[in-house]
């Protein structure tokens, strides 16, 4: 057994990795020469006080100390024939110590939130792998131990300080492939991914949309928090659905005329200017335009199915604006325009004239219900 402050003194905690807004934790490699004098420092003074808590005047022995398993202790009472394994924030550095080779049936393995640097050890997991979760550990590359899990259909690679794309060409069965918040400057080496439903790339370092051409079956693309500049190399995906841009620096909607079965297009938190170039895309559903800098609507007339226009905080001055691109679209049920100066310069009256020159399907103004 392997006491707990002897484990943290090699390793930050990956706790609250779901609010990452800055680089994900950097790998222990790279961090260890910054931290090993500090937490020995602490070990020595843990140590020292042998785990009591000390009192003025007394010192309480602390009977109930947290314990971990050790990495090879985590697997050894599985049955061998079990189809999902599932280890999720027990501070695991290694894979070679879980013994993954015992399990010939495995069809899903949960790493979530441990420790792990490197995924050599995958190479004794059995090709019968349909499911591989790393979210949130400390990988920097992708081995090419990876490559004889052809039977895979979702992997999770998020939150981790990976830079490259490589190594994945043969996993011609994904469906579901993630890469939130890495370190991935170009998108790479996906051709033969042709399976690929869902490719999550946000919070990267991306500049380029590019390389996407064989996905021609993608329906979901979600590259949000990027440093792309421009809307370009889309033409191919014809299936795709939901496509997700925010937060990156885009200033003109252009490039999605072949984008025919796209049903929600999220393009907050970039230089919009000015809504146009959609005449094509009259399946949309959801159009999000938050915080850019649109002061007068456009090119939304057409779009009949559009429900939900989202809005807030940028720049429209007119309700007579409104209502002309929005007032006759039959299902539209909720808009925000929170934050504009139809908004801020008319505070009482805001939501009674949105509703008057809005259709009698709206039932939602920013967030709350204007009927029951």
């Amino acid at each position: 057994m392997t006491n707990l402050s002897e484990v943290q003194s090699q390793s930050r905690d990956t706790e609250n990795a779901h609010e990452h807004d800055a680089d994900p934790i950097l790998s222990q490699t790279e961090e260890e020469d910054n931290t090993h004098e500090e937490d020995d420092e602490d070990d020595n003074n843990q140590n020292e006080s042998n785990g009591a808590v000390e009192y003025p005047g007394s010192v309480l022995p602390d009977n109930n100390q947290q314990e971990i398993e050790a990495d090879v202790d985590l697997t050894a009472g599985l049955d061998p024939d079990t189809e999902f394994i599932d280890l999720v924030h027990l501070k695991i550095n290694s894979l070679e110590d879980l013994n993954l080779s015992r399990f010939r049936k495995l069809e899903s393995l949960c790493l979530r939130q441990n420790l792990i640097t490197s995924i050599v050890g995958v190479k004794d997991i059995s090709p019968t792998l349909e499911e591989l979760d790393f979210y949130d550990n400390r990988i920097n590359h992708i081995s090419s131990s990876i490559k004889h899990l052809t039977k895979l259909q979702n992997l999770d690679l998020s939150f981790n300080t990976i830079k490259n794309i490589k190594n994945i060409e043969t996993l011609v069965n994904l469906e579901n492939l993630y890469f939130v918040a890495n370190k991935i400057k170009e998108i790479k080496n996906l051709g033969t991914l042709t399976k690929l439903v869902n490719l999550e790339l946000g919070g990267n370092k991306i500049e380029v949309i590019e390389n996407l051409e064989n996905l021609v079956n993608i329906t979901q693309l979600w590259l949000g928090k990027n440093r792309i500049h421009k809307l370009q190399n889309l033409d191919a995906l014809v299936n795709l659905r939901v496509l997700s841009i925010q937060s990156n620096r885009i200033r003109k909607i252009e490039g999605l005329e072949n984008l025919k079965s796209l049903e929600e297009l999220y393009l907050s938190h970039n230089g919009i200017e000015k809504i146009e170039n959609l005449e094509t895309n009259t399946n949309l559903q959801v159009l999000d335009v938050t915080s850019n800098k649109i002061k007068e609507l456009s090119g939304l007339k057409h779009l009949t199915k559009l429900t939900d226009f989202w809005c807030s905080y940028n720049q429209v001055l007119s309700f007579e604006n409104v209502g002309k691109e929005l007032g006759k679209l039959p299902d539209l049920e909720c808009v925000y325009f929170e934050g504009n100066p139809i908004q801020t310069e008319n505070p009482t009256a805001y939501r009674r004239k949105l509703k008057l020159y809005l259709g009698p399907s709206l039932n939602k103004i920013d967030a709350t219900y204007i009927h029951g």
